[in-house]
């Protein structure tokens, strides 16, 4: 059995899924009332300790948190729950160790490392609040707040947030089915396969608004339509989780803290087209999303939520793991659909789309894990609920992953039309040591870079198109003032490169020629022959032309998108692209072969350190005098600056 609350354990299943089919929480049984608050965490009988395990706690220890957890509540005497739970969001203050006890809100501790635990556990059971390590109370009926904690809903990082998709990450445990339905899950699935047919599904899917949120951004409902209305015995949906895209980690967050929300949502999805077949495509590097999402369909199973006549429905589901290599190009519906069957991971031309034949010839939708995600809520709540959110065309909220320069790393969940520069500096906390915003990478390696003149850009999939990015699955990296856009382009350009599939020659050939021209300008006038430098100039002149060539004739979409970062660079920042062409000068910083280095005689006191470090013996000088570089030895290897303790090397 999976796992489940004391206060439930004793209950009937049958007794349990029944009251799935409630839609009012208050027409349960006072009992199963009782049952349901408890689950939902608005009370507990016993202090209980919630630790954020995800992925990023983890990495942050912890797992050695955990175990200083254990063993100090074993050598107190304490009675307590210790409940292990996915990321709320707020990575950079990982782990996170919330507190919570019979009669007062549940409290969060920032940065709780093993050797702060103890300390922490301490003064809290002693009824203190350590306050520096304090972030945050989360209110709940009936409980006394603490005093001086600021509530999570006045905080700032959550303060902009609309939590749809995110409700239940780091809040419960991800591995309780229990807590899943007490906090409305199954709700939905309970009231389509009542009341609901496919077609209506399919309907108010549409009308929601709801867009992919893979990436292509098509109406999710219509989309449906296509597999619904062709005629064919077997029917397949599949979850794109591999989430290919550098700094992007929104999927494997959402299956780590709410699996049992994407195993619901795929379910609905299915029941929608008639799929009686289900795969979550997901890349084998997400081992602990894996293993929750393993548990989450046992557990439905085991429940009758899932398999065989779902809720005495007549409907039959089988759901199925696949573990994908982590081919960038398998985020391509083709390609994904070509690794599930066993073959190459490579895309094919389009139409047939896969909703008429995809999947071993038949008819299937394939939608990413946010997507999916938001089924189960805008089904039981209605498409007007959903639609309430958004702007004009673009409707709901959407999941970012924030990253770079940004005081405030993790996962966010805002309104479509919310402005860029709030999630940046109300959300995101600004950029660190006082430096100044330069861009923002949105869309993943294909997507582009919104300069700070466009930071009031309301974030939807239209406003983005018209500034030369795009929505994407969702990757947002923030970049400061020391950032090279050039080498923010060849960065992205070289992923492109070294993933593209191949099949394609304007692909295969074209992001390397493009590849080749980034390198050809970052590098050193020494380090180029007479012919090298001619053809150099001539890259730089078809620069948009190849970039044209590729988005029209490449095969898939990943091919189509591949120019967007120098694209758009190009666009924004082509005073820096300038500079590096024609003065071979890097004010950034950032491409080693463009900077000269030299030594302040003033500051050098002859120690020879910089000599003995410098591997093309580009440094000369006695010991105890001033030393000099010979700039045509120099390649630029940095070494000199980080070996000098007197600050006496300069780059410009």
């Amino acid at each position: 059995m999976p796992k489940t609350n004391q206060n439930i354990q004793d209950k009937h299943i049958s007794e349990f899924v029944s009251s799935l089919l409630i839609r009012d929480k208050k027409d349960l049984s006072s009992k199963l009332q009782d049952s349901f608050s408890q689950l939902a965490y608005e009370n507990v009988d016993k202090p209980t300790i919630y630790l954020g395990t995800g992925t990023c706690g983890l990495g942050a220890g912890a797992g050695k948190t955990l175990r200083i957890i254990k063993s100090y509540l074993a050598d107190k005497n304490i009675e307590a729950d210790i409940v292990e739970v996915g990321c709320i969001g707020l990575c950079a203050e990982e782990p996170l160790m919330d507190v919570q006890f019979t009669d007062k809100n549940r409290i969060c501790f920032r940065n709780v490392t093993e050797d702060k635990a103890e300390r922490i556990l301490e003064s809290i059971f002693d009824n203190e609040v350590p306050e520096a390590d304090t972030l945050l109370q989360i209110p709940s009926n009936n409980n006394k707040m603490w005093e001086n904690v600021v509530s999570i809903n006045d905080f700032p990082f959550f303060k902009l947030q609309t939590r749809w998709v995110l409700k239940n990450c780091g809040k419960v445990d991800p591995e309780s089915i229990d807590q899943y339905i007490a906090h409305e899950g199954y709700k939905g699935l309970a009231t389509v396969l009542r009341n609901q047919t496919p077609r209506e599904v399919c309907d108010i899917i549409e009308k929601s608004g709801l867009r992919g949120r893979g990436g292509g951004g098509f109406l999710t409902g219509r989309k449906w339509k296509f597999a619904l209305n062709t005629a064919a015995e077997q029917k397949y949906f599949i979850c794109n989780a591999d989430e290919g895209d550098p700094g992007a980690f929104m999927d494997r967050a959402v299956i780590e803290g709410d699996p049992y929300a994407l195993v619901e949502g795929l379910t609905l999805a299915s029941y929608a087209i008639g799929a009686s077949k289900a795969y979550i495509y997901i890349r084998a590097e997400y081992p602990l999303a894996i293993e929750r999402l393993k548990t989450a369909i046992t557990s439905a199973k085991q429940y009758g939520l899932l398999g065989d006549n779902i809720l005495n429905s007549g409907y039959n589901l089988e759901m199925v793991i696949k573990k994908g290599a982590g081919a960038f190009v398998c985020g391509e519906e083709t390609a994904l659909i070509h690794s599930i069957e066993g073959k190459r991971g490579m895309p094919r031309p389009r139409p047939p789309y896969p909703a008429v034949s995809g999947l071993f010839g038949q008819p299937t939708i394939i939608n990413n894990v946010e997507t999916l995600a938001n089924i189960p809520s805008i089904l039981f709540k209605g498409a007007d609920w959903f639609n309430s959110k958004g702007t004009k065309t673009s409707k709901g909220t959407k999941v970012f992953a924030l990253s770079g320069n940004i005081k405030n790393t993790g996962l966010v969940e805002v309104e479509m039309g919310t402005k860029l520069r709030d999630v940046v500096y109300e959300i995101g906390g600004g950029i660190p040591d006082g430096k100044k915003y330069k861009a923002a990478q949105i869309g993943g390696p294909s997507g582009g870079c919104i300069p700070e003149q466009h930071l009031d850009i309301e974030i939807d999939y239209e406003s983005l198109q018209k500034v030369g990015a795009m929505m994407g699955s969702g990757g947002l990296v923030i970049m400061n003032e020391n950032a090279c856009m050039v080498d923010v382009a060849k960065f992205f350009m070289d992923f492109i490169q070294r993933e593209s599939c191949g099949k394609c020659i304007p692909c295969r050939e074209g992001t390397r020629r493009m590849l080749e021209i980034l390198e050809s300008i970052t590098r050193a006038k020494e380090s180029e022959s007479n012919f090298e430098a001619l053809e150099r100039f001539k890259g730089v002149m078809y620069l948009n032309r190849l970039a044209e060539v590729i988005q029209d004739t490449s095969l898939c979409g990943l091919g189509k998108s591949a120019p967007n970062p120098v694209l758009s660079t190009l666009r924004w920042f082509r005073s820096e692209y300038e500079e590096h062409i024609f003065e071979r000068k890097c004010t950034a910083g950032v491409c080693k072969e463009l900077l000269t280095y030299e030594i302040v005689t003033d500051k050098c006191v002859g120690c020879t350190l910089c000599s003995r470090e410098c591997p093309s013996d580009a440094i000369i000088g006695k010991p105890k005098t001033p030393h000099y570089i010979i700039n045509d030895k120099c390649i630029g290897c940095g070494n000199c600056v980080e070996v000098c303790r007197f600050n006496a090397v300069t780059v410009e």
